[in-house]
């Protein structure tokens, strides 16, 4: 597979949240990468429980960790935050290890790209980070004098919410990071009739 060398975009926040009670995540300046995930982080493991977001498996399978890492663009929270009516939407409030910067369209990276950092992690897209009612709450929750926040956010959200990766190679991110991307060239999916 070809894959094509985009050097854009920077780090702005990197998030950790150790905290299973809830899904927000607070910065810290940089942070280990290992093959679970980001270190101290409540999403790291090797592995996860299924849920909702896997309906082919019965509820609480262990199967491959494929969301260890949930990134979001600084760009694509801000027209989330003004489709909504609020002034921002903090990366940590929508349980962000990472919000990014200056990559278009950042949610609609295809799956399989790398995203590469000046630290010598490397993070591979599974796909679109689909929205849910958890993160509204949360934002829900820093303006209260606002109603209806948590059933606005999936809907605002929907190709916009980022994406989940895992990890393919050992290293640390920081805030400030260079970003580069290896993006597989795509052909469009049709099944044979």
């Amino acid at each position: 597979m070809k894959l094509v060398e985009k050097k854009m975009g920077k780090v702005t926040q990197v998030l950790i949240g150790n905290d299973s009670k809830t899904l927000e995540k607070w910065p810290v300046d940089s942070c280990k990468i290992s093959y679970e995930g980001f270190s101290g982080d409540f999403h790291a493991g090797l592995t996860m429980k299924s849920g909702g977001r896997q309906p082919h498996y019965p509820k609480g399978t262990q199967i491959r960790n494929y969301r260890q890492v949930s990134i979001v663009s600084h760009e694509e929270l801000k027209s989330i935050a003004d489709c909504m009516g609020i002034d921002k939407i903090k990366p940590g409030w929508v349980g962000a290890n990472l919000e990014v910067k200056e990559i278009p369209n950042f949610t609609f990276l295809p799956p399989s790209t790398r995203i590469e950092f000046t630290g010598g992690a490397v993070l591979v897209v599974n796909g679109e980070n689909l929205p849910c009612i958890n993160p509204g709450k949360i934002i829900q929750q820093n303006f209260p004098e606002l109603k209806g926040l948590a059933e606005s956010f999936s809907k605002n959200a929907l190709g916009k919410r980022g994406v989940v990766a895992w990890v393919e190679c050992l290293g640390s991110i920081q805030t400030g990071d260079d970003i580069t991307l290896r993006i597989p060239q795509q052909k469009n999916w049709s099944s044979v009739n």
